[in-house]
This record gives structure tokens, C-alpha cells and sequence, in this order.
């Protein structure tokens, strides 16, 4: 059987964006299109994609819950050993995607990822609940492993080893993403979607509306 992806069409009408609809800045406008889908109860609002870039030119992306949002950036923690930790580190460019389906609403941030300091990672990890402490402490993530079982073992061993405290791997790590320029993306009819961009204008911002 094969399946007919072309065929799968959905007509976008929920509303739609236009330029007297934006805030000030970016951030105060992703805080009012956050708050909206919190109040629509998309599944995780905070999931985002997070696209970074190899090397040798060759980029990646993953799924990522975000922890944490101001003026200052958008926040994800991570295991800096992993892919997107070893490719940020070395290549600070990176974006972000906020797929918010419901909604035919899309956000999507072009920055800069910017290592957070020592003591924001080890003041969010203790947060974190036991299981994730310790899976932490378990995965090295992005690592080849031989098997489940291997996994496993090494999260019972992590939970014998720290029945108290669970301390901070050395290589757990998060960024803070500076935007240079965050789009915003409402579906529409016909396929003549809005997108309304705010562009970095020395220290403030600009807008422009983009073809779809």
C-alpha cells in the first residue's frame, strides 16, 4: 500500500496575524502566543526543536524542553557531550522551533547559544526530579551503547552510588539563546500564510513581513 502524503491537506482559518497584532519586541510577543497556547493546552508548549550545525556543514535537529525564557534568551540544559552540546560549543549558531500545531502557529528564533554559567546549571538540576538526576548521571548522551540492558545497569548503579544527593555530572551543561532574528508564523487560507519577523536594529528591533 502506498501511502499518498500529498493528499494530506488541511485548510489553515484560525485566524490570522497582522502588524498592529505585534508587541514592542519579540519577547513580550512569544510570552502572549505561550500564554495562549498554556491556555489551549497544546501537549508540552515548551517542546522545541533545537537545529545545530556541525563542522563540517552538517546540520541536525531534535526535539528539546525549554526551562526557561526572558529578555535575556530562551534556556535549555543539556549534556554537553552529546551532539547538539559538542556542535554548539564549538559553532554557537543555532535555531529554534516552536511547533505549535493546534494553533497553525509556528515561532521559530535565530541566535547565538551562550553557555550558562556553573552555578544556573547546578541550581536547575537539583529541580530536576530523582529518576532525571540520576539518568543524567547514567547516559552519556549521543554515545553508542551495546544495548538496553547496558543502559539500565548503569542507572541502577548511579541510584547505589548516590543514595543521597545526586551531584552535577561534569559534562551537564545548558545554553541561553540570544535572538537575532524570531519569526512568527500563522496559518492561512490558501496556503498565504502571515509571517511577520522582528529583525536585531542596534539595541532595538524592526519588523517585516515575509511572502509565504
Amino acid at each position: 500500500m502506498t501511502d499518498r502524503y500529498a493528499d494530506l491537506r488541511r485548510e489553515y482559518a484560525l485566524g490570522g496575524l497582522a502588524e498592529g497584532d505585534l508587541a514592542a519586541d519579540p519577547f513580550e510577543m512569544f510570552q502572549r502566543w505561550y500564554h495562549d497556547a498554556v491556555a489551549a493546552s497544546v501537549h508540552e508548549p515548551n517542546a522545541m526543536v533545537v537545529s545545530s550545525v556541525s563542522a563540517d556543514g552538517r546540520p541536525s535537529s531534535r526535539l528539546v524542553l525549554l526551562k526557561g525564557f526572558s529578555h535575556a534568551g530562551w534556556v535549555f540544559f543539556t549534556n554537553l557531550g552529546s551532539r547538539k552540546g559538542v556542535e554548539l560549543t564549538a559553532n554557537p549558531h543555532v535555531s529554534l522551533l516552536f511547533p505549535w500545531h493546534p494553533l497553525e502557529r509556528q515561532v521559530r528564533i535565530d541566535g547565538r547559544a551562550i553557555l550558562l554559567g556553573r552555578d544556573d546549571v547546578e541550581q536547575y538540576f537539583h529541580t530536576r526530579p530523582r529518576g532525571s538526576q540520576l539518568g543524567a548521571q547514567a547516559s552519556h548522551q549521543s554515545r553508542e551503547v551495546a544495548s538496553r540492558e547496558e543502559l539500565d545497569d548503569a542507572w541502577t548503579a548511579a541510584e547505589a552510588a548516590y543514595p543521597g544527593e545526586v551531584p552535577v555530572p561534569d559534562e551537564w551543561g545548558g545554553f541561553r539563546v540570544e535572538p537575532e532574528a524570531v519569526e512568527f508564523w500563522q496559518g492561512r487560507p490558501g496556503r498565504m500564510h502571515d509571517r511577520l519577523v522582528y529583525l536585531q536594529a542596534g539595541q532595538g528591533w524592526t519588523t517585516r513581513r515575509l511572502a509565504p
